[in-house]
């Protein structure tokens, strides 16, 4: 039974904090007709425990969705805080579009990079070609000069 009455009781102040909150941002709103706003507390010794608005399927009063910057206001805290967004805006899409062309810089250096190695290679390996065939064609000229003067030493 206590458990209940204590789980009431946070339920109703929260109910209540919220009920504060809403009325510190939000203008004054008359309570409907025929609405009971006073809680009722019974004795801790009571069978019945307390009934809240939202207990008895009373669905509690949310006020419309505000925009909470009011455009052309005259306040200059508010001026600030739209240029400020603005501003953060402009920046945000600034670095977005400077990120892209960079990956886009990026994807044609390497793109380039990788061309320029595939021609290096390919030359290394026409230089090797052409080192094998000179000194191919070395030996065969030395091979066929010692053929002629008869005598190899060794």
């Amino acid at each position: 039974m206590t458990q209940i009455r204590t789980l009431l009781i946070g339920t109703a102040m929260t109910a209540f904090a919220a009920t504060a909150a809403v009325a510190q941002t939000t203008q004054p709103v008359q309570p409907a007709a025929g609405m009971n706003t006073q809680v009722q507390v019974q004795s801790p010794g009571a069978d019945v425990a307390p009934t809240a608005p939202a207990a008895q399927g009373v669905q509690p009063v949310t006020p419309a969705p505000t925009r909470l910057t009011a455009s052309g206001s005259p306040d200059p805290l508010v001026q600030k805080r739209e240029a400020n967004a603005k501003a953060n805006a402009e920046y945000r899409a600034s670095k977005k579009a400077s990120k892209a062309e960079l990956k886009e810089q990026q994807k044609a250096a390497k793109s380039e990079y990788k061309e320029q190695v595939r021609d290096a290679k390919i030359n290394k390996k026409a230089d090797k070609q052409a080192a094998d065939n000179e000194m191919k064609m070395n030996l065969q000229s030395q091979a066929g000069a010692q053929t002629d003067g008869g005598e190899v030493k060794h």
